[in-house]
């Protein structure tokens, strides 16, 4: 089965609930393929984009079977689904994706011990589960530094960024809830991601890198593309190949890295899923980075990403809606996607993305700065 070809008109499950999975249904349909879509909520845009839902959490093992019985194959749109959903549903449809990378990324430190067997440059970082061991460990890792719960499913809530001693009491509320890291925080570097697609005989195509910046912890803008000095894109090149040549995955993921002002570059994660820092791919590249992966999945040839223009993304907020109707009718070059989450779902922060395309990415940004919206 592993070798079958998904023709149109077979069934493709997505199963999770973040706003990656209304883009991939979408992308589905559009390429010839049934959807089936399994949330925990009923008013899930991802859901009520497919052909049929099946509404229950994770651990309902009669509508997991349900559901990929029903379908040729079954994707996982983000790295919140759990190892344990997608262990059982394995008994039933084909996962290609699987979850061992998963199951490894989701810990930080066999996330790291996974980096370091493979002589990548990691942040310092220790191992906490008391105060004492902040203390002790801030001596040699310096300040600033961030707190991380081992489990990535927790969320960025349980991270502390701490800048002081004095900030480590701050600490101790959280240490309650488990085992954490406390990780140096690389001040000044840039994040660069790099968003691969692998199919099933692990041939790899690899999308423009990209240039995430981030405000308060949450994606904020995405440019492509970006210069990097030949020695350190040749450096790069080459981490994305030692990482991606040693995962067990199917589709589409994001490799994250940190690129210091001396030009050293540090491995940061793995993401076994798509992420939002491809988005831009929609518009910037030939093929968008979710019909890579439906591709990857239906097991037909992967495209060749080329850049066909400079991109930058910008995450859209709800308090910029109102801004954001004067651009709607002053701008050509602005293209929006909104996910259309319903009220009863505004856990949701981010609204959609917009994508500014441009002669250079320069003055795309210089465009998005003049309108003050996002200052």
């Amino acid at each position: 089965m592993v070798g079958d070809v998904l023709y149109f008109n077979s069934t493709i499950g997505i199963i999770g609930d973040s706003p990656n999975g209304i883009m991939l249904a979408r992308t589905a349909k559009r390429m010839g393929f049934r959807v089936l879509a399994y949330g925990t909520d009923e008013n899930n845009p991802t859901l009520n984009e497919a052909d049929m839902k099946f509404v229950g959490n994770g651990f309902d093992k009669l509508k997991l079977q349900d559901f990929a019985q029903r379908c040729d194959v079954v994707t996982y749109e983000s790295t919140q689904v759990s190892v344990e959903s997608l262990r059982f549903i394995q008994q039933y449809t084909n996962l290609v994706q699987g979850c061992e990378t998963l199951e490894l990324m989701q810990d930080r430190l066999v996330e790291r011990a996974f980096f370091e067997q493979l002589n990548l440059n990691v942040a310092p970082y220790a191992t906490v589960v008391g105060l004492d061991d902040i203390y002790q460990a801030v001596t040699s890792i310096g300040y600033p530094c961030v707190l991380k719960p081992i489990q990535k499913n927790y969320g960025k809530q349980r991270e502390v960024l701490i800048q002081k001693q004095t900030d480590i009491a701050n600490c101790a509320g959280v240490l309650e809830l488990g085992t954490y890291i406390l990780e140096s925080y690389l001040s000044r570097a840039k994040e660069i991601s790099v968003i691969v697609a692998l199919d099933r005989n692990k041939r790899a195509q690899v999308f423009s890198p990209v240039e995430c910046v981030y405000q308060k912890q949450d994606l904020h803008k995405v440019l492509t593309p970006i210069n990097l000095e030949k020695t350190v894109q040749q450096e790069l090149w080459r981490q994305v190949k030692e990482i991606v040549s040693e995962l067990n995955y199917v589709g589409v993921l994001k490799l994250g890295f940190y690129l210091t002002a001396s030009q050293m570059i540090y491995v940061k994660d793995v993401v076994p899923a798509l992420h939002p820092a491809g988005y831009l791919f929609d518009k910037a590249t030939n093929i968008s980075m979710f019909e890579q992966h439906i591709r990857a999945l239906a097991n037909i040839p992967l495209v060749t990403p080329k850049l066909l223009q400079p991109t930058v993304q910008v995450m859209i907020n709800e308090q910029d809606q109102g801004a954001l109707r004067t651009q709607l009718v002053l701008k050509d070059n602005w293209f929006y996607n909104y996910y259309r989450y319903p009220e009863a779902l505004q856990k949701q922060t981010k609204q959609g993305y917009l994508l500014v395309l441009a002669d250079n990415v320069l003055t795309a940004n210089q465009q998005i700065e003049a309108t003050g919206i996002w200052e």
